[in-house]
C-alpha cells in the first residue's frame, strides 16, 4: 500500500502518456521527456489521451510502484496546461483531490496547521 505523505515529491507529467507502457517504459518518460530520476523515491502522476485513467509510478528502494486508477464514469479534471513546461509539481492534498476526480488548482485548501510557540507571561 502507498500512503501519500505532505513530504513527498508529487511530479505531474502535464502530457498525456500511452499507457501501453509499462514500468519501463514510465520510468524511460521520468527520465527522458521529464528529466528527473524514478529512483528518486518522487511520486510521478500519468494520464492517458482520453483523461479516464491516471497512472501512478513509485520506486520505494526496493523495487517500483505502478498505480492505475480507471473512472467507470467521467473523465479526470486535468487542467495542467501543456505549453512549454512538460512538469508540475502538486502537494499531497491536491493529489488526494485529483484522486478523488476534483480540480486541484481550483480547491482553495487550508495551509498546514503549525503549532505556534508563545511566550509566557510572567507577572
Amino acid at each position: 500500500m502507498i500512503q501519500i505523505t505532505p513530504h513527498m515529491r508529487i511530479i505531474v507529467a502535464v502530457e498525456p502518456v500511452d499507457f501501453r507502457k509499462g514500468i519501463d517504459g514510465l520510468a524511460a518518460v521520468c527520465r527522458q521527456q521529464l528529466a528527473s530520476d524514478p529512483f528518486s523515491g518522487a511520486v510521478f502522476v500519468f494520464t492517458n489521451k482520453s483523461r479516464q485513467a491516471l497512472r501512478l509510478l513509485l520506486y520505494d528502494g526496493q523495487g517500483f510502484w505502478l498505480c492505475h486508477k480507471r473512472l467507470s464514469r467521467g473523465r479526470f479534471s486535468w487542467n495542467f496546461q501543456a505549453g512549454r513546461k512538460r512538469v508540475r509539481q502538486l502537494a499531497a492534498w491536491q493529489l488526494t483531490q485529483l484522486l478523488w476526480n476534483a480540480d486541484p488548482l481550483k480547491i482553495a485548501a487550508q495551509r498546514p496547521f503549525r503549532r505556534i510557540h508563545q511566550k509566557k507571561l510572567s507577572f
